[in-house]
């Protein structure tokens, strides 16, 4: 009877420690060399864990507006790094650099960097 008392402990730990195993590598998603740049406006901030995202309306080559989707990472990371939520310029016009998704996905990407168009940019690690 030995048995069954250990197993329900060690199920416990196995389910605690499924968040961490479901969390993945950026390169998982994203390719490190497929970088591109998209200019136009920064719309919306999702600052959540374990991923923000931020959105970019730009102008297609037929002048149609196309919302591009940033994954980031976490709200802490970013705090660690000096960034803030209010340092996100929502209405302002931006440049952004970010990997392609690996899985095709149209107008997603992992966004490295935001530059502003007074010259300050927000520069993230991937």
């Amino acid at each position: 009877m030995k048995k069954p008392r250990l197993l329900i402990p060690l199920f416990g730990l196995f389910l605690a420690a499924l968040p961490a195993l479901a969390h993945h590598s950026i390169t998982a998603e994203f390719d490190p060399a497929k970088q591109f740049t998209v200019t136009g406006v920064l719309t919306r901030l999702e600052w959540a864990n374990p991923h923000s995202y931020w959105y970019v309306d730009v102008k297609d080559e037929n002048g149609q507006v196309v919302t591009w989707r940033f994954q980031g990472h976490g709200p802490g990371r970013y705090h660690r790094a000096g960034v803030r939520k209010e340092d996100w310029k929502i209405g302002e016009v931006v440049t952004v650099t970010g990997l392609a998704a690996k899985d095709g996905t149209q107008h997603l990407g992992f966004g490295l960097e935001i530059k502003y168009a007074d010259g300050h940019a927000l520069i993230f690690d991937h």
